[in-house]
């Protein structure tokens, strides 16, 4: 696969951070008598059921709570449900995260693996879906953490006696409770991008295990400071391995976060500036500053950056007249190279 580095055509970048894949249960939240149920919808013996989960007070209770659990839902289901096929094979994913539903203490082994990138990528993305179904269910009533801890321990019963059904022939023990699961046949497509997947395994057959390891510490990096910055604009791009934040403005500036890659061997923070191209109609991005370092920064530090510039054009323009050797203001990052002066 072809990296790109120092120009880049014009394109409006969409978040790929999320998954389209196969999650085993659709969760929802629907008003009735003063109060908003959480609804859980499968495919069960008689067809498509719908269960109510609990209820809460209000939707700003439950709206955290169904994103919560339509995100670990997918992200459970998603690698147990497609084929491994790095190197030309066709294997199975581990199933060994779905330990992490129902048991606290297994959830730290979502972040301590090196399987592969894609797969690494779907557990940093389940880790953080249950830390935040945690987060949404501490402002609930205690009977409303019990009910949502059940239905977790359903959802992951059920999987499991799925996918024992599907490599060993074993019968689920109470199938008018099942809920069916086929082997790459979603429900819906929900969240875990088939491309992103082909791109990360692209990427990795370049690596030996000592720099996958590092290639899966620096997506986690990424994964993290996306996730807690506050700035709307900033795009997780996995198969470019960088975060991008784009005012969009005419001749205007943009700014990248980037984690090594084969063609790009150190951590970077790259300002570029669009200019026309008349070759392609468009606009392509010139470089205009690097920051690059050895080490990888700290999410603190790429979250604080991403912060400062929040997609604002004149800041972006004010790091621009940064000179080598001097720290973009506000930030941790110091000019290492510029171009054009």
């Amino acid at each position: 696969m072809a990296w790109s580095a120092g120009k880049h055509l014009r394109h409006r970048p969409l978040f790929s951070g999320l998954l389209r894949g196969v999650p085993m249960t659709i969760y929802s939240q629907h008003a009735n008598r003063g109060k908003q149920q959480i609804l859980a919808t499968y495919r069960g013996s008689n067809g498509v059921v719908s269960l109510t989960v609990t209820s809460v007070e209000d939707a700003a209770l439950a709206a955290p709570i169904v994103d919560a659990l339509n995100r670990i839902s997918a992200c459970a289901t998603v690698p147990v449900s497609v084929w491994d096929e790095r190197g030309g094979h066709f294997r199975s994913y581990p199933a060994g995260h779905l330990a992490a539903l129902t048991d606290p203490g297994a959830r730290r082994h979502l972040i301590e693996g090196a399987h592969s990138l894609w797969y690494e990528q779907a557990m940093a993305l389940l880790h953080r879906a249950l830390a935040d179904l945690d987060t949404a269910l501490a402002a609930v009533p205690a009977p409303v953490r019990t009910a949502v801890g059940a239905e977790l321990a359903a959802e992951s019963r059920a999987l499991q006696e799925e996918l024992a059904e599907y490599t060993d022939g074993i019968e689920p023990s109470e199938p008018e409770k099942r809920r069916f699961w086929e082997f790459q046949a979603p429900l819906v497509e929900a969240i875990l991008d088939p491309a992103d997947r082909e791109a990360l395994d692209n990427l990795e057959r370049e690596l030996d295990r000592t720099q996958l390891a590092r290639a899966i510490a620096d997506l986690r990096l990424l994964l993290d400071a996306h996730a807690e910055t506050s700035n709307g604009e900033a795009q997780l791009l996995i198969d470019r391995f960088e975060i991008s934040d784009d005012p969009y403005s005419d001749g205007g500036y943009f700014l990248n976060v980037q984690a090594p890659i084969p063609d790009r061997p150190a951590w970077n923070v790259e300002l570029c500036r669009w200019v026309p191209d008349n070759r392609t109609d468009g606009d392509t991005g010139e470089p205009v500053l690097d920051c690059a370092r050895s080490d990888p920064p700290a999410v603190e530090e790429i979250v604080a950056l991403l912060d400062r510039s929040d997609g604002q054009a004149d800041v972006l323009a004010a790091w621009a007249a940064t000179p080598v050797g001097d720290a973009l203001a506000g930030t941790a990052f110091v000019v290492t190279q510029r171009y054009g002066d």
